[in-house]
């Protein structure tokens, strides 16, 4: 019985952490150490949160669209080049150190020039998504692939198996907990693309509704967002989580 609560309470200690985060702040600011224009309370984030409630969801809507659509595209990109650079020697060498020279242009220097070329409409965000989420998965799927049972490739091929049945059944599957070791990064990076890509330029979306707020000095408002942002990324890392235990159920019994 010891040992379960224990184990219980290390599970929620993320949560013990966020609460205390809460008490601190709300001491700080009811106190008067910051002031409330500068930082404001806890209940202030939530009237705002109430008070704009549907305006935020509208938005949140227009923000996990393109970031649905970027995210998808994303991976199946990524994982569509780790495939082709794991069976293609010359081609990693050739196009892998452009893979890592692309990682090192700020985003924010990406999200103008799309929305120069295509507009602010949604393709531009959903191009900057792409361009954010494709590279964690296509170099943790060529970890997996690369990874893969030597003795047991060499098993499927002496039974006669192509390239394809030996990625199928071998590659892929050892491929799987990089798979979504790289996804659960590419969700986060998928909403924060998004945010900055509306940040640049939009007509709606969390991005927007920031730089509306921030204009007139609406830092509840503010605060507000920022919390429903980490919350629909922390929803989505929950969802990556589950469908790893679905697709996994051999991986269970080893994360209790």
């Amino acid at each position: 019985m010891l040992k379960k609560l224990q184990s219980i309470n290390i599970k929620l200690l993320p949560v013990y952490v966020v609460l205390l985060t809460i008490l601190v702040w709300y001491v700080v600011t009811a106190t008067g150490l910051i002031p409330r224009f500068f930082l404001p309370t806890p209940g202030d984030v939530v009237q705002a949160f109430k008070d704009d409630f549907t305006f935020l969801l509208q938005n949140a809507w227009v923000t996990l669209t393109e970031a649905f659509w970027g995210l998808l595209l994303g991976v199946v990109l990524g994982v569509s080049i780790a495939i082709v650079m794991e069976r293609f020697e010359l081609l990693y060498r050739a196009v892998y150190p452009l893979l890592v020279l692309s990682q090192t242009i700020p985003t924010y220097a990406i999200a103008p020039i799309l929305i120069l070329w295509f507009g602010y409409g949604m393709l531009p965000k959903i191009l900057l998504i792409i361009v954010t989420t494709f590279f964690p998965v296509a170099v943790e799927m060529l970890t997996g692939l690369r990874s893969a049972d030597q003795d047991l490739i060499k098993l499927m091929k002496t039974m006669g198996s192509n390239r394809l049945q030996i990625l199928w059944y071998v590659k892929l599957p050892a491929s799987l907990e990089h798979f979504f070791a790289s996804l659960r990064i590419s969700v986060s990076y998928s909403i924060i693309g998004a945010v900055i890509a509306e940040w640049v330029g939009g007509e709606a979306g969390l991005g927007v509704y920031m730089t509306r707020v921030m204009k007139v000095y609406a830092y509840d408002k503010m605060f507000a967002v920022i919390v429903l942002i980490s919350f629909v990324s922390l929803l989505l890392i929950l969802i990556v989580d589950g469908l790893q235990r679905l697709t996994m159920p051999w991986k269970r019994g080893s994360h209790k």
